[in-house]
């Protein structure tokens, strides 16, 4: 439930309430812990929610939040005392992202996550059975799919054509296949690359074809899987954007630390690759201003000036 800026603390408060009021007394470790936060960040959402409350804002209008002893008890919520319900499009998507799951190899099995999509579709009514013919495989050629499957079950080497869109070329490269992934709906192989002499991440759609080696995968002693797609203390690049006010989602959909907010929100990202940055920034427009490195800065003003040369036909 962790997550940056205004919208991630107000969706952590609308859980963080309902759970309290039907665990009254819960200390602020226990809580932390529950939600992923730190205590501080905890005690800052509960101020923040002691401000909270019905039109009006008299003092039996707003939640009360007590807390003695580190023990957590809050009344005067009982508007929101249920928890947030899935809104048709957003249990869709959750729908979409565990049959996506099913054509994982996993060791537990497809029977769970079955067993979840048939309550969540008893949960989520009608928009689920309006999605029910929707079916989602892993991305990428059905002859590249069978291979990273088999490549992953019998630890064997396999040779990738593997596309690369910030520089628009194919690369060909010999990787140990360790693990796949599935991180909101997308699908990517997690492998160590004989080619960087590291491990890499490659996303199933921009294989382009996987041949199976006969070769068996190679111990590599240096080699540890990601917590998640993005590596921060890996990535080669300090990325500074200034945020507008629309492009604050920024800070909830990738890995980021606010480095200051006065005059403006200014976030630095941990960034492998300064092209697909560039085309962040190029796509969010004057909601996003480049600060650094200077590559990127250049890189977008030039290619922002280009834009306008050829609306001016020049």
């Amino acid at each position: 439930m962790s997550g940056g800026g205004a919208v991630g603390q107000l969706a952590r408060l609308l859980a963080l309430i309902p759970w309290l009021l039907q665990r009254p007394g819960a200390s602020v470790a226990d809580v932390a812990r529950e939600f992923g936060i730190s205590d501080e960040q905890l005690r800052a959402d509960l101020e923040l929610a002691f401000f909270c409350g019905l039109p009006g804002h008299l003092p039996d209008d707003l939640i009360d939040v007590s807390l003695e002893d580190d023990r957590i008890v809050i009344t005067n919520a009982d508007t929101i005392a249920r928890p947030l319900r899935l809104a048709p499009d957003e249990a869709v998507a959750l729908l979409v992202g565990l049959r996506a799951l099913t054509e994982l190899p996993a060791p537990t099995g497809p029977d769970v996550i079955d067993r979840v999509i048939a309550k969540l579709e008893r949960a989520a009514g009608d928009a689920a059975d309006a999605h029910r013919h929707v079916t989602v495989s892993i991305q990428g050629a059905g002859d590249s799919q069978d291979a990273v499957a088999d490549a992953l079950r019998d630890g064997r080497r396999l040779t990738l054509e593997y596309y690369v869109p910030a520089r628009d070329e194919v690369t060909v490269r010999d990787v140990d296949p360790m693990r796949l992934l599935v991180v909101d709906g997308q699908s990517y192989l997690e492998a160590w690359c004989l080619l960087a002499s590291d491990m890499r991440i490659f996303r199933l759609d921009r294989i382009q074809s996987a041949t199976l080696l006969d070769a068996a995968v190679s111990p590599h002693p240096t080699a540890s899987v990601r917590e998640g797609i993005f590596d921060g203390d890996a990535a080669p690049w300090r990325v500074r954007l200034a945020l507008s006010q629309r492009a604050e989602w920024l800070l909830d959909a990738y890995p980021s630390a606010v480095v200051s907010t006065d005059p403006d929100l200014v976030v630095e990202l941990p960034v492998a690759d300064l092209g697909w940055a560039r085309q962040l920034v190029l796509r969010l427009g004057d909601a996003v201003r480049p600060l650094s490195p200077p590559e990127l800065v250049d890189a977008v003003r030039d290619d922002a000036e280009a834009a306008l040369a050829s609306y001016d036909g020049s």
